[in-house]
């Protein structure tokens, strides 16, 4: 996937105000519109004006666009970091980002990779009236495993987009003390009342939903309700079997590995993985870490290894 550059498209500065950005989409969308241009390329650059214009048009998209950074150029393969919009604050639905909803507008997988596939335009302002709610706001936290365990209470940092009075959109950054309950799950939600968008006229304020996901892991993986970690054997451990400890987030537990286990077997412990109604399983992952030959009394070792085992071809079953 290909880097796509909404600023040179629209012919614009990094820096440039709304009010720029806006006339100079409206001189180019004249230009190129295929209804008006003979250009053989017309629809074409008229579809990337339309995909540049519905990013940076909005100020929490832009914002959100914009922490890429300026290093990346237009046909640079690209792929979004992960969990790279967490800590963002937007408004509207359940898809933060909004979708497409410009006229003519037609997504590409790099917009996609951005901001998802629904219509419905989280940019657009909502009518006002004398009194009326103020808007719902949502967000992507990272949390880590082992606050799933236990419970904890986090300070959590956000970043919303603001247009300020040049023109031009900055990031305001607040903090937010939030309780994270036992057993939460990636995906689910935090709901926090009140710490939306104010209300309108002395309605109340709207409400901050904060979607959970866990941070990466050096030691543990996630899927679902399961977890699971790698745990490291010497030779003679899986051959013969052993008792070990295995590093679960509740604590060290003691695991009896069967004898003649393999590398990349698992070992279920029951119970073991995030809490909940229905708990899921930790599974230990075994893996098979050799002893290096690193000494004249440890190579011997592996030369009499060889000798005890004439007849052990470990390739044998990629000789048809």
């Amino acid at each position: 996937m290909k880097y796509k550059d909404y600023y040179e498209t629209l012919g614009v500065a990094r820096t440039a105000t709304q009010d720029e950005i806006k006339q100079s989409y409206r001189k180019l969308a004249r230009k190129y519109h295929p209804d008006v241009s003979k250009l053989a390329d017309a629809e074409a650059r008229f579809k990337e004006l339309n995909e540049a214009n519905e990013v940076l048009k909005d100020p929490e998209k832009r914002a959100a666009y914009d922490q890429m950074g300026s290093n990346w150029k237009a046909g640079q393969e690209f792929k979004p970091p992960p969990n790279w919009d967490a800590g963002f604050e937007f408004r509207g639905g359940a898809n933060p980002f909004g979708g497409a909803s410009g006229e003519g507008f037609d997504a590409s997988d790099f917009f996609e990779s951005l901001f998802g596939r629904r219509s419905g335009g989280a940019g657009a302002a909502p009518r006002r009236r004398a009194s009326v709610q103020g808007e719902d706001h949502h967000a992507k936290v990272l949390i880590d495993v082992e606050d799933s365990y236990r419970g904890a209470e986090r300070s959590v940092s956000l970043r919303a987009a603001v247009e300020g009075a040049d023109g031009r959109v900055a990031l305001q950054e607040r903090t937010l003390d939030v309780h994270i309950p036992k057993g939460i799950r990636p995906g689910q939600h935090l709901r926090l009342a009140g710490q939306g968008a104010p209300g309108a006229g002395g309605a109340r304020a709207g409400d901050l939903y904060l979607e959970i996901e866990f941070a990466p892991h050096r030691t543990y993986r996630v899927d679902g309700a399961d977890v699971s970690v790698d745990l490291p054997l010497a030779p003679w451990e899986a051959a013969l079997g052993a008792s070990v400890d295995v590093p679960t987030p509740e604590g060290t537990v003691q695991l009896t590995v069967p004898k003649g286990s393999t590398a990349g077997r698992k070992l279920r412990l029951k119970g073991r993985g995030l809490p909940g109604k229905t708990p899921g399983d930790l599974y230990a992952v075994l893996q098979i870490v050799p002893p290096k030959a690193d000494s004249d009394a440890a190579r011997a070792a592996y030369e009499n290894l060889a000798k005890a085992f004439p007849d052990f071809r470990p390739r044998a079953h990629l000789q048809g």
